[in-house]
């Protein structure tokens, strides 16, 4: 049993740190942070409309080349344009209504020199090409880039992976998250035993000499990360769901030796659109459709493209998170990659230091999946038991305008920090109407971590700012200090930050109340002498006996 718990901790304490590892942790900026973390100059002057990345990716020598046709509208008059790209990849040459452009490199960042007149209002675009061996992904996804591997036959299974590191990587564009594009058009050529699975819909594929193109069209805005290729020897299967919106197609797509352990294994994925349509509304991307792909990494929230490398294996790489056995009741990637098409895909940060929008509420979807199919104790049991990833090492909020993210316990610890709201609230369909209402009100957008404290305070009628201040800016722990003397309780809070008063459920004796503990002391007089108290195990705070 020791031994048991000693591993389980372990493996609590790897996922912390692989979730925290999306970018290196830094409190030093540079330039190059800044030209990619913040809306330079040379981006705010144009707002993207559609892409068409057209690319070659050749298997044995790692390599990829070809175009991306940006098409932009002017919002005012510039003739500078920043598109980014990574190192050792190269732009070999940008054109413009056939006229070669003039491109200056500032590391990662290009600043192209544009020849015609743009005018507000004009819709203009640009082809930019490009070759070179991508960065090969050293722990993919949290240390991204392209993961070159083989499947059990030897064949090529290559998939993208980029959150954090940028799109840029493996293909120019304009990589930052607060403008999305539009639309999208995916080619990618691979050879003709392979198969590319990217966003949205197939459009068609073509046979040239011994190779395939396949182009996947993109309907819906997308993020840059959200972006993928997925290459291998596919085979698919698929189903419709009678969603809210009508049907659903939902396709598959695996390794071929795989396809019968898939066609049972996903059976999650039509139980979480289920679920998660109850609780945060209609699926986004109707007209894209929903897909899984298995790639030769653990998984990642590609839009319309969720890709899945857990092993067919229930929890997380069979580990139950929580501890609690509920975490063994359905397959983690599934239920939160797919969590993401809501909060990341659907709402999307505009800035990474507020990733927390994308990671707390996917997080907190683990348990609204569990909720739904065994009730609320079992989901209550799990998001607690998520508290021992919980580090405490940094705010959840990072530093913004230079591509840097916050702690990881964006995750679980803001899992339970919604948690803890859901108490505030006490009324569970207001609980569920303010989900889906983020994901009407935000829809297709990014945003701020201010825009959706405001939208939870406007509906819940409840002045939450230092509620978030508290879990979100700091890595203070809410802690409830109480001393029953005869029959006086004296209480308050402490470990907090200026003006903190969060209300709170206790039980003394056998008698559930509400206290609404403040810094200074306050005091209740009991029934009897040496009464029993506890502190409700929904709240994430702290209880102290003095």
């Amino acid at each position: 049993m020791k031994k048991n718990i000693l591993l389980f901790g372990l493996f609590i304490v790897t996922l912390s740190i692989n979730a925290q590892s999306l970018l290196s942790e830094k409190s030093n900026f540079t330039h190059q942070d800044t030209l990619r973390g913040s809306i330079t100059p040379e981006r705010v002057w144009w707002d993207l409309t559609y892409y068409h990345l057209d690319i070659k990716v050749n298997p044995e020598e790692k390599f990829i080349s070809g175009k991306n046709t940006i098409q932009y509208k002017v919002l005012k008059n510039d003739s500078v344009m920043q598109i980014d790209l990574q190192s050792p990849l190269k732009i070999t040459k940008v054109v413009q209504n056939g006229k070669q452009l003039e491109v200056k490199d500032d590391g990662n960042a290009h600043f192209i020199s544009l020849q015609d007149n743009q005018n507000i209002n004009d819709i203009n675009s640009i082809d930019v090409y490009y070759e070179g061996q991508p960065r090969e992904a050293v722990n993919a996804p949290w240390d991204g880039g392209i993961s070159w591997k083989k499947d059990n036959k030897g064949k090529p299974f290559i998939a993208s992976s980029c959150q954090g590191l940028g799109a840029s990587v493996w293909w120019p564009c304009k990589d930052h998250m607060y403008d999305e594009v539009d639309s999208m058009l995916i080619s990618v050529n691979v050879p003709s035993k392979l198969m590319n699975v990217s966003n949205g819909r197939l459009r068609k594929v073509e046979q040239i000499g011994d190779t395939k193109t396949y182009s996947w069209f993109v309907k819906n805005p997308i993020n840059n990360y959200g972006v993928n290729i997925n290459i291998g020897d596919y085979v698919n299967f698929s189903e419709i769901y009678d969603g809210m919106a009508g049907n659903l197609d939902m396709d598959y797509y695996v390794l071929r030796d795989n396809l019968e352990k898939a066609k049972e294994h996903f059976k999650d994925a039509p139980k979480m659109m289920k679920a998660f349509e109850h609780w945060f509304g209609q699926y986004p991307f109707y007209a894209d459709s929903f897909k899984l792909v298995e790639v030769p990494y653990l998984g990642m929230e590609h839009q319309s493209s969720v890709t899945y490398g857990n092993q067919y294996k229930k929890g997380y790489l069979g580990h139950d998170l929580s501890g609690t056995g509920w975490g063994l009741k359905f397959d983690f990637i599934i239920i939160h990659e797919a969590g993401h098409e809501w909060f990341a895909n659907n709402i999307t940060y505009k800035d990474i230091a507020d990733m927390w929008i994308h990671e707390s509420f996917t997080a907190y979807s683990e348990n609204l999946f569990l909720d739904y199919y065994f009730g609320k104790e079992a989901s209550a049991d799990y998001v607690i038991g998520t508290r021992k990833a919980i580090r405490n090492d940094k705010p959840i909020i990072g530093h913004y305008n230079v591509n840097n993210e916050g702690s990881g316990d964006m995750y679980y610890k803001g899992a339970n920090m919604l948690h803890t709201l859901r108490q505030l609230i006490e009324d569970d369909e207001k609980w569920r109407k303010i989900l889906r209402g983020l994901n009407t009100t935000f829809y297709h957008q990014t945003v701020t971590t201010q825009q959706i404290e405001d939208y939870i305070r406007e509906q819940t009628g409840i002045d939450l700012t230092e509620f978030f201040n508290q879990y979100l800016r700091t890595t203070k722990i809410p802690t409830l200090e109480y001393s029953i003397i005869g029959k006086e309780l004296k209480y308050r809070w402490t470990n907090i930050v200026d003006k903190f008063d969060m209300p709170i459920q206790v039980t003394i004796g056998e008698k559930e109340q509400w206290l609404f503990p403040k810094a200074e002391w306050k005091s209740l007089e009991l029934d009897s002498k040496n009464t029993d108290f506890s502190v409700d195990r929904d709240f994430y705070v702290e209880a102290k006996k003095i």
